[in-house]
């Protein structure tokens, strides 16, 4: 079993600041604020978190290779 890493560097599409975060272990994020400009960040489309689209590391329910609901 592979190690589930919890921390992901999030990148704004709209003004490119990075912000490291810590995941939660057993949940999606949908929305985010960008620490940078304020913008909302929403999942891409077939994305199921901010973690998928915009992160360095997928969100831990995908690492795990699970559905993320």
């Amino acid at each position: 079993m592979s190690t589930i890493i919890l921390k992901s560097e999030l990148t704004c599409p709209e003004c490119g600041h990075k912000h490291t975060e810590t995941m939660p272990q057993d949940a999606c994020m949908y929305f985010y604020d960008c620490t940078g400009c304020g913008a909302l960040l929403k999942p891409l489309s077939g994305d199921c978190c901010v973690f998928c689209s915009y992160g360095t590391v997928p969100c831990p329910p995908i690492q795990a290779g699970n559905s993320c609901s």
